[in-house]
């Protein structure tokens, strides 16, 4: 079954892949590979204002407007976790505000990542949406 469009050509791709996957195992492997091509988080913003709530592991997640477009950057000290924000990051980069902030989190089940993700994980990768599409809120202000 295909995912609705997310109204983000990068994040279609991302859930496609996934999506397509039917190993959990290789999904993992994906998750951790885009954690790893994730840029190092300077530590000027590692504080609460970036820090993603809710989440087990230190995760922190800034957006900046560039031309009205927006541009993430994250990490976080969990693989996986840092993976997912890569995902994310990956998936939003680019997009207007608007387009972040209409993006609906169901993508996420399309994804096929719950069923390998401890619900805390689950909830943490639906907390790092909600806080990017805050900021893109804040930033479009």
């Amino acid at each position: 079954m295909a995912a609705a469009p997310t109204g983000s050509p990068a994040l279609d791709q991302i859930v496609a892949r996934l999506a397509g996957t039917a190993d959990p195992r290789r999904r993992y492997e994906y998750v951790l590979w885009l954690a790893k091509k994730l840029e190092p988080l300077p530590e000027e913003f590692r504080h609460d204002a970036f820090k993603v709530k809710g989440c087990v592991s230190q995760v922190f997640v800034v957006g900046e407007l560039v031309d009205g477009k927006l541009h993430w950057r994250g990490d976080s000290d969990a693989a996986i976790t840092k993976g997912l924000l890569a995902l994310l990051i990956q998936g939003l980069q680019g997009l207007t505000p608007e387009q972040a902030t209409a993006i609906d989190p169901a993508f996420i089940a399309a994804t096929g990542l719950q069923a390998s993700l401890t619900p805390s994980r689950a909830n943490g990768f639906l907390n790092i949406l909600r806080l990017m599409q805050a900021q893109a809120q804040a930033l479009a202000a």
